[in-house]
């Protein structure tokens, strides 16, 4: 039985908590106002006096903007820009700024040494600023600068508290009722897991957001993601707020969770906090993947154990994460272990698990189109090696019932994608940038781990490698040609996995091979051989793992293997330098952190890459305004756009003049006039609507709208219903299987 918990204890435990919860909330940096000194704005012109001021003397001989803060990503609400200054002469102003338009404007008063003036932005910022703009008379000296809420900048604080709250009470849950509910090795197995997850999130566990090669444009999916959400748009295909509010294109890049983070910003968390969950998020499921995967093919618990760790902490996750910011195959390494351990149960194992598959190919799927590419290749290969297996106890039906339900769940996805890609005119070719044999590795890296010095680096790591030696020496000096079914299989994910890491390095003739146009269309596709890495490394772990538990050679040294290995990937956390700096505070005077500033999106911005922009989308011809065909047979009146929806109205003298709307025309948006009459939508300059206008000279509107498309609704039915009836088939299996209590009758009753 187990002792009553006195009270005492839980009263010293329920001040401890409070006390924790208080110090997270005195620590909220939300509140706090963000402060630069005049040193610290960008400035192009200007000296620095001994107080740390920008000093501006008419002799620069020029006038305009000349010190700003970073851009911000600034949610909705009402803030407070305060200065202090110096000022001989009219002129000078303080302004504001969004993505390259000025929004507000205020005289600085050279009577005074300080301004203080308040703004209301009415929906979420991407690129804010402010600035002072120097008139070019008399002496200007800018001393401080700050930024401040009337409320929050951001709800990470509380977000944390949440969290925190939440273990409590699943730990008042355990102690309650839950510890004879949950085995005590599962226990232990899962704090095993989230010790791993912790300790591979720990280089995201400072005050900033370090920056990586495309981290920029996944911050970009995750806001506008949030921006699509909040304008009616599920599933999100357009970015509305993207390429300076013309809209940019969502469908192309699997989005499914990045609905976490998209959640979170809609609850007011910071861009860079949102990122960190759905990395500690991606970590957590990593391990979780491995552990139940190699689990179902793998008896010893060390050996499973092994596997979380080896693959968890293995360095082409964090070159992902930490120097390439490649969010979308960070996601696919999530699913990689349920796609092998499909095609094992599939083929020789529990043919009941087939939707060990479903669950792994969906993933892929719904993180990383390439990655989903190389998983079909896996699979297709795997079938045709393993046909006959499959056709034992009637397997194949399996691998339809596998195919067939993931089609259907993924549908949703695959229709916009299938659509978009060979419909619109999109400006593809720029993915094919790459020569592919110029970006292959060394083999020589292979032992090592990682460096964010050098952006150029991956490695497998000593320890992943261990285990392929104990594998080597399990199938060469044991097993010989006496192989089983599932020892087959294994040398099989061997062979695959060294085959991988040969396409990636440069003894793979990949060079030679690009004269052939079939090789170097693909091979230009997929850009990066070191992608490879990834489902190698996979392959990898499975058979590390299962040769240490098969090995009878090595079953002596099984237990200072473990460790040892352990002990290797262990090291590669201490390996990862994220900053120079260790220090949170710039300067004891600021009030901000290097993190206060980074979460709004400063030194790190929004990026809208050229893949899925309409041809001839440049930035040089992206607008804001509406476009005139000649100013003398066309008057623009007003125009308003809110989401994916517009409306503009005009007078016009001529059916031979056009407007242009600055929005991006992709397929899906349709347009009508004020008595609702369709309108047709040609292609304009830069990508944007074109409409011929009515030259009658009566006012008119157009109303312009994106959605819905009927393919892409009955997509969203099938998949919704789809989800539905697993959840229903699930909940159904779970409560039929508990035991029905027996029923003692009465004397002379039924029993």
């Amino acid at each position: 039985m187990t002792e009553e918990i006195s009270l005492r204890a839980k009263i010293i435990y329920v001040v401890l908590t409070a006390l924790f919860v208080i110090f997270l909330w005195l620590g909220d940096e939300g509140k706090q106002p963000m402060i630069y000194y005049g040193t610290e704005l960008q400035h192009s012109v200007g000296l620095i006096d001994s107080e740390d001021a920008l000093v501006l003397q008419e002799s620069v001989a020029r006038n305009g903007v000349v010190a700003y803060t970073p851009n911000y990503v600034m949610n909705e609400g009402s803030y407070t820009v305060n200065l202090k200054y110096i000022s001989e002469q009219q002129g000078n102003v303080l302004e504001l700024w969004e993505q390259g338009d000025k929004i507000a404007a205020w005289p600085i008063d050279p009577s005074e040494n300080e301004t203080s003036v308040d703004f209301t932005l009415s929906k979420d910022t991407k690129r804010l600023q402010v600035c002072v703009n120097y008139g070019g008379k008399g002496a200007l000296t800018v001393q401080k600068l700050s930024v401040e809420p009337q409320g929050l900048f951001y709800t990470d604080t509380y977000l944390m508290i949440v969290v925190v709250l939440l273990l409590h009470l699943a730990g008042w849950w355990y102690i309650k009722g839950g510890k004879d509910r949950i085995p005590q090795g599962m226990l232990l197995d899962g704090c095993v897991i989230v010790a791993v997850t912790l300790l591979a999130t720990t280089p995201m566990m400072q005050t900033y957001l370090y920056n990586a090669d495309d981290l920029c444009y996944h911050l970009a999916r995750l806001e506008g993601l949030k921006d699509g959400i909040l304008d009616g748009q599920i599933p999100v295909n357009i970015l509305p707020e993207g390429l300076e509010g013309n809209g940019y294109m969502n469908a192309m890049y699997p989005y499914l969770f990045l609905y976490i983070g998209a959640f979170l910003r809609i609850c007011r968390v910071s861009l860079a906090f949102s990122y960190k969950v759905l990395i500690f998020l991606s970590n957590l499921a990593s391990a979780c993947c491995i552990y139940v995967a190699v689990k179902s093919m793998v008896k010893s618990r060390r050996s499973v154990l092994l596997a979380v760790v080896l693959y968890t902490l293995m360095p082409y996750r964090f070159t992902n994460i930490l120097s390439r910011g490649d969010l979308g195959e960070t996601l696919a390494l999530i699913f990689w272990p349920m796609v092998i351990a499909g095609l094992y149960h599939l083929i020789m194992g529990d043919k009941k698990r087939w939707y060990y598959l479903v669950i792994g190919f969906s993933g892929i799927l719904q993180s990383h189109i390439l990655s989903a590419a190389y998983a079909a290749t896996i699979c297709a290969i795997t079938a045709l090696l393993y046909c006959v297996h499959l056709a034992r106890d009637k397997r194949y039906i399996a691998l339809l019932k596998a195919a067939g339900l993931t089609v259907l769940l993924n549908v949703w996805y695959v229709v916009p994608f299938l659509y978009y890609y060979f419909m619109e005119n999109l400006d593809k070719e720029v993915l094919r940038w790459s020569g592919y044999f110029e970006q292959s590795i060394n083999l020589s890296n292979m032992t090592q781990s990682i460096s964010l010095y050098n952006k150029q680096y991956f490695s497998l790591g000593l320890a992943l490698l261990g285990g392929v030696g104990i594998a080597v020496i399990y199938f060469v000096c044991e097993r010989g040609k006496k192989l089983g079914d599932t020892d087959g299989f294994l040398l099989y994910l061997l062979i695959l996995g060294a085959a991988l890491v040969f396409m990636s390095t440069g003894y793979f003739p990949s060079r030679a091979m690009m004269a052939s146009s079939f090789f170097s269309n693909i091979a230009t596709m997929l850009q990066f051989p070191w992608r490879f890495l990834g489902p190698a490394s996979a392959c990898f772990t499975f058979v590390g793992a299962a040769a240490l538990e098969r090995s009878k050679l090595v079953k002596p040294y099984r237990n200072a293997l473990f460790a040892m290995l352990v002990g290797l990937n262990l090291l590669v956390i201490v390996t990862v330098p994220a900053d120079n700096n260790h220090v949170p505070y710039k300067n004891a005077g600021a009030v901000a952190s290097k993190g206060h500033e980074t979460k709004l999106g400063t030194s790190v911005g929004l990026f809208y890459p050229h893949e899925w922009r309409l041809i001839d989308a440049m930035d040089a011809k992206l607008t804001r305004s509406v476009i005139i065909s000649d100013i003398g047979s066309v008057s623009v009146h007003d125009y308003k756009k809110e989401g994916t929806k517009a409306a503009v109205s005009y007078t016009a003298i001529s059916d031979k003049a056009y407007i242009e709307l600055p929005l991006q025309n992709y397929l899906g948006y349709r347009a009508s006039d004020e008595l609702g009459n369709p309108l047709k939508i040609t292609k304009g300059e830069g990508g944007r609507m074109r409409f011929m206008t009515k030259g009658d000279g009566v006012e008119h509107r157009i109303y312009v709208r994106y959605g819905p498309v009927p393919g892409f609704v009955a997509a969203n039915v099938v998949s919704a219903l789809t989800v539905l009836a697993c959840l229903y088939l699930c909940v159904r299996r779970i409560y039929g299987a508990r035991p029905k209590p027996v029923v003692q009758g009465g004397e002379g009753g039924d029993t």
